[in-house]
């Protein structure tokens, strides 16, 4: 009789062990997977965002390719040219 009862005893306590163990174990897979979502949900906005400076930048590179006014305008502010009978006047800032 009293052996019966310390199996059963035994068999009980293994239960909630193993029971408390697996609540313990999908606790933290939920937390892992509410990280994960969030991670998720913040590289698709990065993505979003880098996809649309692509599409700007790619629009832009054609502009480049194919409109001489575009790149004649930036070869005249970026570098400083001139045509030929122009003059560019360079003013140096004073220093402080």
């Amino acid at each position: 009789m009293n052996f019966s009862k310390l199996i059963l005893g035994f068999y009980g306590a293994l239960f909630v062990g193993v029971t408390l163990w697996a609540v313990s174990f999908f606790v933290q897979m939920h937390r892992d997977i509410t990280a994960l979502r969030g991670q998720e949900s913040l590289n698709q906005r990065r993505l979003a965002d880098a996809e649309a400076r692509l599409s700007t930048q790619e629009k832009y590179l054609e502009q480049l390719r194919h409109d001489p006014v575009l790149v004649e305008q930036l070869i005249r502010q970026k570098l400083g040219y001139a045509k030929g009978a122009e003059f560019v006047f360079r003013f140096e800032e004073e220093k402080k």
